[in-house]
């Protein structure tokens, strides 16, 4: 082909791909009928004794460990799967959870107030234990959330409530393409064996697997949720560069590995997965690469188990 008329078909091609992306981002948008909702910015806290219990809620979320040690297991922060403060839309932002709560969840199969919603995250993402639900972690978490959502209309879906909702992959979910993607995009952050980073003592990047990562039990665990989580927000700073088939691949390769038990841990790891794993959306029970996911998990409680054990 003449090396011009080539040149120009490639535009052309290119033109087509970016309009045909331009057209599905916009179809996308034009069916998310949620309104929308933006919460109040952080320099207008109250200056206040309520604007006090809503600060002490914010450190904690951003400074999990270090303000709510007697229930945490690991070194994760509210703030490692729930971006910005809680803020960012499709990274479960704490102003949309708000105002769905009481509400009812398949997990547990029962209706669930805030509170316990909350203790579910300190059990299973935290790999600690339950607060009370009067403890004042929970009392003071549950203002910062109440304040995120000040104005928003309650019982209502918002957009950007939740992860986001991936389509399912044109090929199946792959290790080996998973691999690849994130020797690429994710071990700069996170390392080459999951095992996150630290400056000093603050940890700066999560643990994705291993005994320092969230449990069996918790959401991040499936697939769907960690592709949907990905694609909207990895790499840090660089959200959407992923494709669809990239997240949902390396979300694959990161559940592929070992973490703490689940602490609803029932005799065996086959009568485990049969009551609480029992999807295509999670490897708990499953074998990867010779290994039976679940066999060798870190007991659960982290820390908590090994300071209870000294």
């Amino acid at each position: 082909m003449n090396p011009i008329r080539h040149r120009f078909a490639r535009l052309l091609l290119l033109a087509a791909v970016g309009a045909g992306a331009l057209m599905s981002t916009a179809t996308a948008a034009a069916a998310d009928a949620r309104p929308a909702f933006t919460p109040p910015s952080a320099a207008s806290l109250p200056d206040t004794e309520f604007g006090k219990i809503v600060r002490q809620g914010e450190q904690i979320f951003l400074h999990t460990p270090q303000n709510a040690s007697k229930f945490v297991g690991n070194d994760l922060n509210c703030a490692s799967c729930h971006l910005d403060a809680g803020r960012r839309p499709d990274s479960a932002p704490m102003w949309a959870a708000y105002v769905l709560y009481p509400a009812y969840r398949a997990k547990n199969g029962h209706v669930n107030t805030l509170a316990e919603r909350l203790q579910g995250c300190f059990r299973f993402s935290m790999n600690g234990k339950p607060p009370a639900a009067d403890d004042p972690v929970l009392t003071a978490l549950q203002t910062y959330m109440f304040w995120l959502a000040s104005k928003a209309p309650t019982g209502v879906a918002l957009k950007g409530q939740g992860y986001l909702k991936l389509p399912a992959p044109a090929q199946k979910a792959d290790y080996v393409r998973g691999s690849e993607v994130y020797a690429q995009y994710c071990a700069v952050c996170h390392g080459a064996e999951g095992k996150g980073q630290k400056n000093g003592e603050h940890w700066v990047f999560p643990a994705l697997w291993g005994p320092d990562s969230f449990n069996w039990g918790a959401g991040m665990h499936q697939i769907g949720n960690a592709a949907g989580f990905i694609k909207a927000n990895m790499p840090l700073g660089q959200a959407g560069m992923l494709s669809d088939q990239e997240a949902w691949d390396v979300a694959y390769f990161m559940n592929a590995y070992e973490r703490p038990q689940d602490p609803r841990y029932t005799e065996s790891v086959a009568k485990t997965r049969a009551k609480y794993h029992d999807s295509d959306d999670s490897l708990y029970g499953i074998e990867v690469n010779g290994h039976l996911l679940g066999s060798d998990s870190p007991a659960p409680g982290g820390k908590l188990t090994q300071a209870a054990a000294r």
